[in-house]
């Protein structure tokens, strides 16, 4: 027969009911926090967002025939960032160079985008830190707009 002072002495049935207890606790606590949380996936503006996503996309349509001709080139001995556009589109072309680091956004620099007659632009490097950046080029002929996203790695000076 077993006795109460047996029963006392044995820990499993009190662990077995303290760790049913424990995960409803865990169970409940999760439920409630998920249900607190905010899980609006649409802002308060995205027809706009659409429309101009949109746009980018076409933009980069547009875009790809010509990406053998758009180089992003970096000379680390002069510290120069070159883009060359289409000879095409050299006379027309407005826009801008934007110079996008993922790691921090208060580096980011934008430049307007002047090429010359050959249709390249030459930007000092020597402002930008080193590591990756992004080097996103908008820019538009006539009606058309167009737009290139090229990673660039600064290195540092030697």
């Amino acid at each position: 027969m077993t006795t109460l002072n047996s029963i006392l002495r044995n820990p499993w049935p009190h662990a077995i009911a303290a760790w049913f207890i424990l995960c409803i606790i865990g169970v409940v606590a999760w439920v409630s926090f998920t249900m607190r949380q905010n899980t609006e996936l649409v802002g308060a503006d995205y027809y706009d967002q659409e429309i101009r996503y949109q746009r980018q996309i076409e933009r980069l349509g547009r875009t790809q025939f010509l990406t053998a001709q758009v180089t992003v080139a970096y000379d680390a001995k002069q510290r120069r960032v070159t883009v060359t556009l289409p000879g095409d589109h050299a006379a027309q072309a407005k826009g801008v160079i934007r110079f996008y680091r993922p790691s921090d956004a208060r580096l980011d620099r934008e430049i307007p985008l002047k090429v010359g007659a050959a249709g390249s632009q030459t930007v000092d490097s020597t402002t930008l830190r080193t590591g990756l950046w992004k080097v996103r080029v908008q820019w538009k002929v006539g009606a058309e707009e167009f737009f290139v996203d090229r990673p660039l790695v600064i290195t540092p000076q030697s």
